[in-house]
């Protein structure tokens, strides 16, 4: 670790130069006109409000007016505003596009012409242009199709071997050796906290979801048995190599029988003690790695002991979001391996299980609290669908009801 933190330390002194050489090219350029007061947020989001959320009740300011007996125009104050500062910009879809750093990175997707600023900016970000382009990448494409090569291999052989104490054995060191050289690939640096924690055979890993990414830093330290969208290209080839050495369950989100399937084959999952722990991304979508979306409810209805994770990236180094609306998994790999390194800090939590007194979405809704808090994200209670669909009706309904508390007309 001592390499990785000086590496680190480095990279960071670098960007701080450029930062600083950024700044002062930009101070002379006001110097002509006149300075404007700026509040700078540490969410770099535009303005500060409050955004209703779905449960209104944990919202704050809104609250039932016990003693309101008729309609004043005033009432609808508080949601007019709310929905004026959601127009500027909402907490739900600026999480489905990549963070904004405060200082630029010296990547050339995150920059604003900023290599242009100085003689000394533009010769770092050329070294380092260099740096990542003509060694790095090339080194980490071919650790990439070694891992691809052998995770194919690997699984055929797994794959052919009648299911026995011995199959299970090689697919755990094997499937470690695996997910290590694609860690390897796109220099991961984790730091997994409490390992104690891990889960075990018959129970069910949930953690927030920002890249496919994800599931290779936590099988670089646990088995798991994977629960996920189908995928066709790269991705896809990689799921047929996996499914063929144990039980993995793909499915495709839009088929209502594909979900009913896939209930059932969780529930005979977690009864089997033999069966590996099953991964699952809750949130059913990548979110970039500030917030925890909605968990759906489907997960937590299969019983079983829940091992909640937390994920967090180091946003510095790289973008580990993928953000599957605009970019091919290609597109999104080769981004990754020309990223200075990909550090992470994984925290697995104490083992949960539902409580009598609540139902599924109550307990998902827990899990997810305990996620965020560990790591230092912010707890949404939108659905992370509607980065692919429409709100849904009972949204506006829920907003109305709670409009329609304040009116206590009689």
């Amino acid at each position: 670790m001592g390499l990785h933190d000086n590496y680190a330390k480095l990279l960071l002194k670098i960007f701080e130069f450029c930062q600083k050489k950024i700044e002062k090219a930009q101070r002379r350029r006001e110097e002509d006109s006149e300075t404007e007061e700026e509040i700078i947020h540490s969410n770099n989001s535009v303005i500060s409000r409050e955004i209703l959320s779905p449960d209104a009740s944990e919202g704050g300011d809104i609250q039932e007016n016990e003693g309101q007996k008729e309609f004043h125009l005033d009432d609808v104050y508080d949601f007019i505003k709310k929905g004026v500062e959601a127009v500027i910009e909402d907490e739900v879809t600026m999480r489905f596009a990549a963070e904004e750093l405060p200082a630029w990175n010296l990547l050339t997707r995150t920059n604003r012409n900023y290599q242009y600023i100085s003689f000394g900016v533009t010769l770092t970000w050329g070294v380092g242009f260099f740096l990542r382009y003509v060694i790095l990448l090339p080194l980490r494409l071919s650790i990439t199709v070694i891992g691809v090569l052998w995770l194919l291999m690997f699984t055929f052989v797994v794959g052919s071997i009648p299911d026995c104490r011995f199959k299970r054995w090689l697919y755990w060191y094997g499937s470690i050796l695996c997910f290590r050289i694609f860690s390897c690939a796109c220099s991961a640096i984790v730091t997994y906290h409490n390992r104690e924690n891990r889960a075990v055979n018959g129970g069910i890993c949930v953690a927030n979801h920002t890249s496919p990414i994800d599931v290779v830093i936590l099988a670089n330290d646990n088995n798991y048995a994977l629960v996920g969208q189908s995928h066709g290209g790269f991705l896809g080839l990689l799921q047929r190599g996996l499914g063929r050495a144990t039980s993995h369950i793909w499915f495709e989100r839009s088929e209502a029988k594909d979900r009913e399937l896939v209930q059932r084959r969780l529930r005979e999952h977690v009864q089997d003690k033999t069966k590996l722990p099953i991964l699952i991304f809750p949130e059913g979508t990548c979110i970039n790695n500030t917030s925890v979306m909605m968990f759906k409810k489907g997960s937590f209805e299969v019983g079983g002991i829940i091992y909640p994770v937390a994920i967090k990236y180091d946003a510095r180094f790289s973008d580990a979001f993928w953000d599957s609306s605009k970019q091919s998994y290609m597109q999104y790999l080769g981004m990754m391996l020309s990223s200075w390194a990909l550090f992470c800090d994984v925290w697995y939590l104490p083992p949960m299980t539902q409580r009598s007194d609540e139902d599924a979405a109550a307990f998902a809704k827990r899990v997810k609290a305990e996620i965020a808090k560990k790591g230092g994200l912010v707890d949404l209670m939108w659905d992370g669908q509607l980065k692919r669909s429409k709100a849904k009706p009972e949204l506006m309904h829920q907003q109305q009801k709670e409009y329609s508390k304040r009116l206590k007309v009689e």
